[in-house]
């Protein structure tokens, strides 16, 4: 088991830290919530944001990045709530 996990830290395999995990869950329960309500109320573009919120953590490795774009989706989301 340690011969596997040194042979993948070097190949540059390294775990998300747990507040990556946490923002990943939290952005996609906005994201399923926004495309819920997008549906509902038939507004197509808070439908296709929740689908970025959803399916963004699978491109971006840095937490910094995860974060900073998932507000930035989650206001555009809030913003066009209702347009």
């Amino acid at each position: 088991m340690q011969g596997e996990m040194e042979m993948l830290r070097e190949l540059g395999f390294t775990w998300p830290s747990p507040a990556y995990i946490v923002g990943a869950i939290v952005f996609g329960l906005f994201g399923l919530f926004a495309y819920y309500y997008g549906k509902r109320r038939q507004h197509r573009a808070t439908q296709w944001l929740g689908v970025a919120l959803m399916l963004y953590p699978y491109v971006v490795s840095n937490t910094w990045a995860l974060y900073a774009i998932g507000v930035a989706l989650t206001a555009a989301a809030w913003f066009y709530r209702d347009q």
